[in-house]
């Protein structure tokens, strides 16, 4: 047996409403449309105190759905380090090497997790008298110019009860995709995105690397809701920013307890080695945005420790939530009717007939029917529109998860029918068609070139002779000359030829 089998309402958009109604001073007739600054909070992107300054260890999304190219697949994608800046070198974004990457998922509704994917990382320097992540342009993973790289194990740990019954090591010292330095350090991006696509037993496959941030949204909600008057809507703040992303495809047979219960909940943690040599977990994310506006400070770091089984402690956050009061403080829209058990059946329980485990134990948890065959044509609110394969089945990586969890939290699923939204309705970059299905990390160069140049430049010629050690080229240069001494034309033309492969090859091996 392999390791990875197993038995057993239309809606449309209101930026025109928003910005008539901004012309005519009628705010509270238009609805509350909106969410963007350089750098701010998104769905768990410096969600919490704690982990706000810890940026490796900080999950910012998690996606789950039924793969559109292999519908008897699930793919998880999991996302960490938020707002990386994509020139922000010289130390570009790695995985921490003491942390546990981990991947959940509860097969039975219980609030416990039944498998357990873990990803481990480690890091490689090959020459630390240099400040340069790459020392020329890099082709390949394995290419000797990727000054740092890092490598991944991956462990499948089985559960019963919160034991370990089976632990396998299902990936061993596989290359994660670099951060994108630029088109000059790496000119075909596309290549190292693919050789870090790894294939695994059973139709399964794995990759780690850096991407485009998939989420999109704008985030100037924090700006007391969106400037106070609606004139802080429709820019995408997240646009331009990349994040480290795992994502993970397997077959739906083996996540799911059997063919006649085939909803799962999945949520991703970070472990972080303590000061006593044991992990802790340090952070938590299930579905978007919870810890972000669900959670009062008081909660947050607390939650981000905590397991979904425990998460009765949190109940009365999702049934007296705060930002209705705060949408009807200041555009005066009601809040619906407390307690809201709406949000209790959607967000802890999951939509009952849709993708609600039976005998289910109310916790958070991105759930998702594997059941439910991919959309032909997804639509952007998911389930709200009519789509049961997106959000809150999960979570496509274009579900607008703002708008409808807006929308929800406004009272959509009591009646109170709205278009609620921030006006920004899909991602900056378009999806890949395959996994790992998120964009392409943007790239450091971005950005105009200076007048008068072009980007054609050979780095590597030009940095060979600085990147050797003191001495060692013209003792090279010596040897080769003594060597030419007696040599005619065609000799000297042959060793210059040899002094500049030398020279390379001298610049590779440092």
């Amino acid at each position: 047996m392999t390791p990875f089998s197993r038995t057993g309402a239309g809606r449309t958009s209101i930026a025109t409403v928003v910005c008539g109604a901004l012309a005519a001073g009628g705010l509270a007739a238009a609805g509350v449309t909106a969410l963007e600054p350089e750098a701010a909070s998104a769905s768990s992107h410096r969600e919490a105190p704690l982990i706000s300054g810890t940026p490796q260890y900080d999950n910012t999304d998690v996606y789950a759905f039924v793969s559109p190219d292999k519908p008897d697949t699930t793919t998880i994608v999991a996302n960490w380090i938020p707002f990386e800046e994509p020139a922000g070198g010289p130390n570009f974004f790695t995985f921490a090497e003491d942390a546990q990457y981990d991947l959940r998922i509860d097969s039975n509704g219980d609030a416990k997790e039944d498998l357990l994917f873990r990803y481990t990382f480690k890091t490689d320097t090959k020459n630390d008298k240099t400040f340069l992540y790459n020392t020329g342009p890099v082709e390949s993973l394995d290419d000797p110019d990727l000054n740092i790289t890092q490598t991944y194990d991956l462990e499948l740990i089985k559960l019963r009860d919160l034991k370990a019954v089976s632990k396998t090591k299902v990936a061993d010292d596989v290359p994660v995709a670099p951060s994108n330095v630029g088109k000059a350090s790496m000119p075909d991006y596309d290549t190292l995105r693919k050789q870090a696509i790894h294939k695994l037993a059973g139709g399964a496959q794995t990759f780690a690397g850096q991407a485009d941030d998939p989420f999109f949204l704008d985030l100037r909600v924090f700006d007391l809701l969106y400037g106070g008057n609606l004139s802080e809507v429709g820019n995408d703040t997240l646009k331009g920013y990349n994040v480290n992303t795992i994502a993970l495809q397997v077959p739906n047979s083996f996540i799911t307890e059997s063919h006649e219960q085939p909803v799962v909940g999945i949520w991703s943690t970070t472990q972080r080695k303590n000061a006593q040599g044991y992990f802790a977990q340090v952070s938590r994310l299930g579905n978007p945005l919870v810890n972000e506006v669900v959670n009062p400070l008081k909660d947050k770091d607390k939650f981000n420790a905590s397991a979904p089984r425990d998460d009765a402690q949190f109940l009365e956050n999702v049934t007296n939530p705060e930002l209705p009061k705060l949408i009807e403080a200041i555009y005066k829209i009601p809040a619906p009717a407390e307690p809201r058990n709406d949000l209790v059946d959607v967000f802890l329980k999951g939509v009952k007939d849709l993708n609600q485990p039976p005998h289910v134990t109310p916790s958070e948890q991105l759930r998702l029917n594997t059941s439910i065959k991919p959309a032909a044509k997804p639509k952007r609110l998911g389930v709200l529109d009519g789509d049961n394969a997106g959000f809150p089945n999960g979570r496509r990586l274009t579900d607008d998860v703002i708008d409808a969890s807006l929308q929800v939290v406004e009272g959509e699923l009591l009646g109170a029918k709205n278009d609620l939204g921030d006006a920004v309705d899909e991602n900056d970059k378009k999806f890949e068609k395959a996994f790992p299905y998120v964009a392409l990390p943007t790239e450091g160069s971005r950005g105009p070139l200076a007048k008068g140049v072009d980007g054609g430049n050979d780095v590597r010629s030009q940095l060979g002779d600085a990147l050797q050690p003191a001495g060692a080229q013209g003792s090279d240069d010596m040897r080769l000359m003594a060597a030419s001494a007696g040599a005619g034309a065609g000799g000297i033309v042959l060793i210059g030829a040899a002094l500049m492969w030398w020279r390379r090859m001298r610049n590779r091996a440092y």
